[in-house]
């Protein structure tokens, strides 16, 4: 794969510098991303500790008005039609570092992500019943049969295609930010990291573009990127500051939102974008339907100010596709 930047690429690349806190603690960054306000405006590829909430049902019930689209009901499997019901596999929503996809605040589950869910129901008019898994179990648990839809920041790829189907309602980025001490300005390559500490989460569209660009440094005659995978953001944040990590390589939406929120942190800039959809089992008829919902929500306006609402109009897809070619 070529690891130059997509140039389709239609989000501002900023620098951002925050003041230094030094001797920031774990305990410290855990309670300024679980206590920090997003005050308006998200691969959450990253799953979420325990303690957290469960991603219920009625956490977006903020979203409302959204009128029973009756063309996308109609094709729904006859099952879900008598049941009115989804299970939906979601991963452990807890603090704000998930913003602006999802997360808690005041008490309370908010995020983009939720409200989408919320009005594509509204919209096929049923309930998702959320179960919690892990970014890692969630796709396996779509194959199994164990939740008939899956909805975690999911990227298309290639490897994903094999054994799930997409509708896709937004787009993200593939982003870095890095510590104060970073001797780089900015990020628009993968090769703009070699020889750096590069920590991201596993399981992730993340970790298959590290893997499989690293020998991309030694052929640019570079020392190669080093790479540490944390299943929870804190440490990697807690790692930016005392040293032990470089550079942070996370989804674009939710990188934005942390810098203003962790000391000594800026963001760098993005190298790709992905497509990002709920996925189902391959041939569901969920697919069809969840992909005329989100349709449903662009042809009446109501996809648009989801994405106003949290400030991520760059973000948006004209239309919703079911299974479309992926970057990777």
């Amino acid at each position: 794969m070529n690891i130059t930047r997509n140039t389709t690429d239609n989000s501002p690349v900023t620098r951002r510098s925050a003041g230094v806190t030094p001797g920031l603690t774990a305990a410290a960054i855990a309670t300024a991303l679980t206590l920090s306000a997003c005050g308006g405006s998200s691969d959450a590829a990253s799953t979420t500790p325990a303690g957290g909430s469960t991603g219920s049902s009625s956490a977006s019930a903020a979203v409302t008005g959204v009128q029973t689209d009756a063309a996308a009901r109609a094709l729904l499997p006859q099952s879900v039609k008598d049941s009115n019901q989804i299970l939906l596999g979601v991963t452990q929503v807890t603090g704000t570092s998930g913003l602006p996809h999802a997360g808690v605040q005041d008490g309370k589950e908010v995020g983009l992500d939720l409200d989408i869910r919320a009005a594509v129901a509204g919209k096929l008019g049923i309930t998702f019943k959320p179960q919690t898994g892990t970014f890692q179990t969630i796709v396996p648990g779509v194959q199994s049969g164990k939740y008939q839809v899956g909805q975690a920041n999911f990227g298309v790829t290639k490897d994903r295609l094999k054994v799930v189907d997409f509708a896709t309602y937004l787009v993200d980025g593939q982003s870095f930010v890095g510590s104060k001490d970073v001797k780089v300005d900015s990020v628009k390559s993968l090769l703009d990291v070699c020889g750096l500490k590069v920590a991201t989460s596993p399981g992730t569209t993340f970790q298959k573009l590290l893997e499989s660009n690293k020998a991309e440094c030694a052929k640019a005659g570079k020392q190669p990127y080093t790479v540490q995978y944390f299943a929870d953001t804190a440490p990697i944040y807690l790692g930016l500051q005392n040293g032990k990590v470089d550079v942070y390589f996370g989804p674009t939406l939710s990188l934005k939102v942390l810098i203003t929120k962790i000391p000594g942190t800026r963001y760098l800039g993005e190298v790709a974008h992905t497509k990002v959809g709920f996925v189902t089992a391959k041939g569901s008829p969920l697919a069809p339907a969840l992909n005329a919902a989100v349709n449903s929500l662009i042809k009446d306006g109501t996809y648009a100010k989801l994405f106003a609402k949290w400030n991520v109009a760059d973000s948006v897809i004209a239309k919703s596709e079911i299974n479309p070619s992926p970057s990777f």
